[in-house]
């Protein structure tokens, strides 16, 4: 990575984090924040979620994401989208105006317009960058985007978005937007994962870590770990970030990096890639 690249992923997180600690000390919720902190990553190119995603087999976007709020376990997610700029918002929309929790192509698409989200055409995804790792058949599953937080009123959320894998098969969906995988929240706490989307799947990531510290009593930190030993039993990498309700923190990965930033209550943050 060139020094200038990782110069604008890290002034990117930074937008994002505080952006999301800035809502929190105003007293927003979670929710909000969690929100607001992915639509800064899929606004930005440098990330595969919203405007940075990758390409699929067939040349074109198609993106996940799901948000879920601890506090209700209300969930909401779209996948396969190629329209919405905003994937996140759609989903935060499932959730509050459907009685539904997954919606997905078209039908995600058409909803998405009468909520008067913004719509593109295909070639606002369009990145030179992207259309290399296309061309030169590489196919990493890194670098999805999401936030997990906890507010003043002890309220946990978390958000996953994604545009999935480089030349990934027409209709694939990955763990973003499925519940319990990729995306978790509930009052024990937040989970949001990136990596091998169909061993997260699998091992059920999110819920996994949320039922070891509910059940055995077991840490945010080793609860984290151990959910990511068991991706690797399936052969899977990858990370995630996650949050308790006492406000303690895990960003652990397996893959070689993950970019993560991290803000608590003193306001100072934490940013890494590697």
């Amino acid at each position: 990575m060139s020094a200038s690249r990782s110069a604008s992923c890290r002034k990117a997180l930074e937008e994002a984090v505080f952006l999301g600690w800035d809502i929190l000390r105003r007293g927003g919720s979670s929710l909000d924040a969690v929100t607001a902190c992915v639509v800064v990553l899929e606004d930005s190119p440098l990330f595969n979620a919203g405007r940075g995603a990758v390409y699929n087999a067939d040349g074109r976007h198609e993106l996940d994401a799901g948000v879920m709020d601890g506090a209700t376990l209300r969930a909401g997610a779209v996948a396969g989208v190629g329209r919405i700029r905003n994937p996140v918002l759609a989903a935060r929309a499932v959730m509050e105006k459907t009685r539904h929790v997954l919606l997905v192509g078209k039908g995600a698409e058409r909803f998405a317009a009468r909520q008067k989200l913004a719509l593109v055409t295909a070639s606002y995804f369009h990145t030179p960058e992207r259309l290399r790792a296309l061309r030169r058949n590489l196919r990493s599953h890194h670098g999805t985007v999401g936030a997990v937080a906890l507010d003043a009123k002890g309220r946990l959320a978390a958000a996953t978005s994604t545009g999935g894998y480089t030349g990934k098969m027409p209709g694939r969906v990955g763990d973003s937007p499925i519940v319990g995988a990729g995306v978790y929240a509930d009052a024990t706490c937040a989970v949001s994962g990136t990596g091998l989307g169909e061993a997260f799947i699998r091992a059920v990531v999110g819920h996994d870590v949320a039922a070891r510290m509910r059940y055995r009593r077991e840490t945010l930190a080793r609860a984290s770990a151990a959910a990511l030993r068991n991706v690797a039993r399936l052969g899977g990498d990858g990370g995630l970030i996650a949050i308790d309700r006492r406000g303690n923190i895990a960003m652990p990965f397996s893959s070689e990096g993950m970019y993560r930033a991290a803000i608590g209550r003193d306001g100072r943050a934490r940013i890494a890639i590697y």
